[in-house]
This record gives structure tokens, C-alpha cells and sequence, in this order.
């Protein structure tokens, strides 16, 4: 139970009673704010002026944040995943740095699973539901493995920072205590945004147009559940832009790892740039369907998968870096073309394909930079380059997958591999060289390629014959300019950053290939704008890179 604060109402009945007759010069002083009282809950108005937290009025209850001085605290009685945000929702940015925390869950919107109950709210795409708005500066924390964050179909989240202002997601235990290690994880449970982009899970005509499209999102059960899908590819789920996403990836109620972002069927609209996902137990982002698109994405210790794709993601990611960790890390990309692709007949997935809802992504300029870690060392499995499967058609072109700064240590053959695909509608595909195009790549790996043939071609060879290049790897071989003169790809400290393409060497001799369409390949290029300065979280600072001189 929330308590009234009464030094509050008495100062404003005395100032009522004067109201009513002349003071004769007598001031009323204002009585200083106790601020040990919860105000989370406040009949009609906020009963602190100076309160900065965020607040919405609902039903002519104003529900505001608690501030003690330096952050502000929001009960579960603000918002929880059984107490969804309803109305439109300000976050301001604190001063000196204080911190948002959210004692729930932050469900924004509330979920509906048929189609009447969701045309009776008037839900029909992104804007119809509530929008949550976050300053640019702010910080948004949660306690605990169990609390997570959901946007639901119709509504949208705007957090819009800048280079010099970024918004942070990330856990109490690192933005109030302080008190985690760099490469912590399972801090708090991580982000899901769900819209109403076209997800081959759910049925559709041939106009593509779908019913009762309510696919169960990643998340917990019950009160916690959220459901994706729909027919728009062109919804809108808001627009994310310097956003940071720190600690993340717990398993909650149901099993479900959650991972830093999981995009599930966001539609093209909801921009997306300038997004770092940072130290996630699962996937950095996963695209199940919907064709939302990123510019400028940086992950670092992503434990599993940094890029993640399935049910027939349509975006596109251009300019990417992935760093694993030095020990530790799964796919830099793995894709999925068809989502339950191993309970479907040949004839459903000819008909998705031809229908153009299998997965088709389009990335360019990715440098994957991943470890070559033994499968006892890795939280899941061994790092590895790119996966590419179950009827997906992908376009990637101008990047590099660097394996090299280690040795191999896994003692399997392969597993560390830098590229591979596999099942008979990607191969086929590749061999027919329409829809699916790997090309203006460099790959530095001891084990090359897994998965093929592609028609009477080894995978390696149809690759190379595709314009990309493979480095001879034995053992550790580091690829940072002058450090290795047979292998040159990148330049010093850190070691991220592309050198001109006319000064690469791969097996002691200059490259032989070009980048298509623009300057160098890979994410970074010193003779370019670095677009993760000012604003990104251990990458300029903090603890050293493993691999940089």
C-alpha cells in the first residue's frame, strides 16, 4: 500500500484556507519533500513538483517513479509484464548520470493471440498502441535475471540517442553497483520487440495476406507471454538509434534464453542504427521474419550467436563488427531460410520459396572477428564464421571472417569453420546464382568451408570462383598489418579498422579481389568516418581487447 504524504496535504489545506481571505503579508513557506515516501502512486497529480521521473495518468490516477535524489525507481504497480503500459510514455534523461529502474518487467502495449479481441482494441499496425519515448543521455535498468522488456504488436518504442548521448539498456547490478565484470551476462533478461511483419510460421494466401497470425514469442508463460506475426512488412515498430544493450540473455519461466534483441517480424519501417548489443548469454540480435533492416551494429561477447536469422528475415545489415571473445562464442551468422523447416514437406517449402517468404538478407561490409575455442571452453559451441541453411537466399558481400588470431583448438575438423551451407534449396540456389550471391569476401580460417557441394563443386571452390579469397592458416596467424607479412587485412590499435584494399596481402601476395560498390571491406576503414566512436561501450575503453597490440 502506498502512503499519502502528509506533510504534503497540510501545507496545501493551509494554503486553501488563505486562499479564501488576505495574508496580510504573512508567506507560507513550501515544506521540503520527503522523498523516503513512495510516490510511484498518487491520487490525481504528482505530489512532487520536483519529481523528474516519468509518469502517465490513467483513470485520474497519476502513476509516477520514486527519485531519491539520483535515480528514479518504478514499482511493479507502474508496469509489469501483468500491468502492461497502456498510455504513451516519457522518459527523461537524469542528471549526473542517474539511472531508470524498473522493479518489473517493462511490457509497453499490451499482447493479443486472435484476431477479434485485437481488432476490438483497435490494434491493426505500429502507432496504434502505446509509444514509449526515451531521451537521448538516458539509462534504463532492471534487478534481475527474471525482468525483461517487450514491445507488443501496435505499439512502438522511440529511443533516439545521439554520439554523444547514448541510451543504455542494461542491469541495475551494473549501472547502480557497479559490480559486474566486463564480459558478465544473465543480468537481466534482454529485449523483445514483436511486429507485424510476415513470418513463414503463420499461413498466407497468394496475395501474401495472412489470419490469425499469433506466433509465441521468446519469453516466459503466462502473464509474460507476447505473440509476433502478421501480413505488413512495412510496420513500424519505432526507431532505435545509439542504443546500447549490456548483460542480457537469462533463461526465464519457460526455457527461453532471451537474447540482447530479438526482433520478431518488425517490420522495414522501424529504423534501427547505431545499435550495440554487449556481453548476452544467446544471440546478440535474432530476426524471426519481418524485414527490419540495421545500419552501424556492433556486438561484442555474444556467447552464442552474434547474428541470428530465421523465418524469412527480408532486411538488410549494412556495416557490422563482431567481436567474440577470446575464448568464448558461437556464429558470427546463423540463418535459417524457414522456420520448423524439418516438419515441412518439399512442396510447402517450394511454395514458400516461390511465394519469396523464406529468408533473403542482404549484408554488407561485416568483419567477424571470432575465436577458434575448443567446445569445452564455449558456453554453447566452438566459434565459427557463417551458417547458412534451410532455404535461406542471402546476399553478402565486401566482408571478412578472421579466425586466425588463434590457433585452432577444438580437435574437430571443421568446426571452426569460416564458411558453410548446406540443404538442397540453398545449394541449388548457389549453383543457380539468381537469388543468392556470396561475393567480395575474404575468409581467415584453419578449417575453410563445411557443408556443399554446389552442383559438381566444392563449396571452397564455388566460392572462390564467386570472387572470394581464403588465406592459408596454420596455427595462430595474426592478421593485423606487419605483424604477418603473408596475411595483412587490418590495421593497429585496436585491430579493427580495414586497411586500403591495395595494401592487403593474403598467402604473400596482394589481394585479388576488389570490394563491389564501395571503398574497402569489412565494417571500419581508417580512411573512413568510424561510426563507433563517442558513443559505443568497450571498444575504446575499458578492458583491453584480447587481440589488439
Amino acid at each position: 500500500m502506498k502512503h499519502v504524504n502528509k506533510k504534503l496535504l497540510l501545507s496545501a489545506a493551509i494554503a486553501a484556507l488563505l486562499a479564501g481571505c488576505d495574508s496580510g503579508g504573512i508567506s507560507i513557506e513550501p515544506e521540503t519533500v520527503d522523498n523516503s515516501v513512495d510516490n510511484s502512486v498518487s491520487g490525481g497529480t504528482p505530489t512532487d513538483a520536483n519529481n523528474p521521473c516519468a509518469s502517465y495518468e490513467e483513470s485520474g490516477q497519476v502513476m509516477q517513479g520514486s527519485f531519491d535524489g539520483a535515480n528514479c525507481t518504478y514499482s511493479a504497480s507502474f508496469v509489469d509484464s501483468g500491468n502492461a503500459l497502456t498510455q504513451d510514455l516519457f522518459i527523461p534523461a537524469l542528471d549526473n548520470g542517474g539511472v531508470h529502474i524498473f522493479e518489473g518487467s517493462l511490457f509497453v502495449g499490451n499482447n493479443y493471440d486472435d484476431d477479434a479481441t485485437m481488432a476490438a482494441a483497435g490494434i491493426a499496425e505500429g502507432g496504434d498502441g502505446a509509444k514509449l519515448t526515451i531521451e537521448a543521455g538516458s539509462t534504463i535498468a532492471f534487478p534481475d535475471s527474471t525482468k525483461f522488456m517487450v514491445v507488443n504488436r501496435g505499439s512502438q518504442l522511440f529511443a533516439v540517442g545521439t554520439a554523444d548521448a547514448p541510451i543504455t539498456f542494461t542491469s541495475t547490478s551494473d549501472a547502480v553497483d557497479n559490480a559486474v565484470a566486463f564480459d558478465a551476462v544473465q543480468q537481466w533478461g534482454g529485449m523483445v520487440i514483436n511486429g507485424f511483419g510476415i513470418t513463414n510460421k503463420c499461413s498466407y494466401d497468394a496475395s501474401l495476406n495472412t489470419s490469425e497470425c499469433h506466433v509465441l514469442a521468446e519469453g516466459a508463460a503466462g502473464k509474460d507471454q507476447s505473440n509476433y506475426g502478421g501480413d505488413n512488412n512495412s510496420d513500424s515498430s519505432g526507431q532505435l538509434e545509439y542504443v546500447r544493450v549490456k548483460h542480457t540473455g537469462a533463461e526465464v519461466a519457460n526455457g527461453d534464453e532471451l537474447n540482447g534483441i530479438t526482433f520478431s517480424a518488425v517490420g522495414g519501417e522501424t529504423i534501427v542504427k547505431n545499435l550495440q548489443v554487449y556481453s548476452t548469454y544467446d544471440d546478440g540480435i535474432e530476426m524471426f521474419g519481418g524485414a527490419v533492416s540495421f545500419e552501424n551494429y556492433l556486438a561484442m561477447y555474444v556467447r552464442d550467436d552474434s547474428i541470428d536469422i530465421d523465418e524469412g528475415w527480408n532486411g538488410s545489415i549494412t556495416n557490422a563488427l563482431v567481436i567474440q571473445a577470446e575464448t568464448d562464442g558461437n556464429h558470427c551468422i546463423e540463418s535459417d531460410g524457414i522456420g520448423s523447416y524439418d516438419d515441412k514437406d518439399a512442396a510447402t517449402i517450394d511454395a514458400m520459396i516461390s511465394a519469396g517468404i523464406n529468408s533473403r538478407p542482404v549484408i554488407d561490409g561485416l568483419t567477424c572477428i571470432i575465436s577458434a575455442n575448443g567446445a569445452d571452453t564455449a558456453t554453447h559451441d566452438p566459434g565459427a564464421g557463417w551458417r547458412f541453411r534451410e532455404a535461406i537466399f542471402p546476399k553478402i558481400t565486401n566482408s571478412m571472417v578472421l579466425a586466425s588470431f588463434n590457433a585452432d583448438t577444438t580437435g574437430v575438423d571443421g568446426s571452426n569453420y569460416c564458411l558453410r551451407v548446406e540443404d538442397p534449396e540453398t545449394l541449388v540456389e548457389a549453383e543457380m546464382g539468381t537469388q543468392l550471391q556470396i561475393e567480395s569476401n575474404i575468409f581467415a580460417c584453419e578449417d575453410r568451408t563445411k557443408g556443399g557441394p554446389v552442383g559438381s563443386q566444392t563449396l571452397e571452390e564455388w566460392a572462390v570462383a564467386n570472387n572470394n579469397v581464403f588465406a592459408d592458416i596454420t596455427g595462430a596467424v595474426d592478421p593485423t598489418a606487419m605483424n604477418a607479412t603473408q596475411l595483412q587485412l587490418l590495421e593497429g590499435t585496436p585491430s579493427v579498422f580495414s586497411i586500403a584494399t591495395g595494401n592487403m596481402m593474403v598467402n604473400d601476395a596482394p589481394i585479388s579481389i576488389s570490394p563491389i560498390s564501395r571503398a574497402y571491406f569489412g565494417a571500419l576503414s581508417q580512411g573512413d568516418l568510424d561510426w563507433t566512436q563517442g558513443w559505443t561501450y568497450g571498444l575504446h575503453d575499458g578492458e583491453p581487447l584480447w587481440f589488439a597490440n
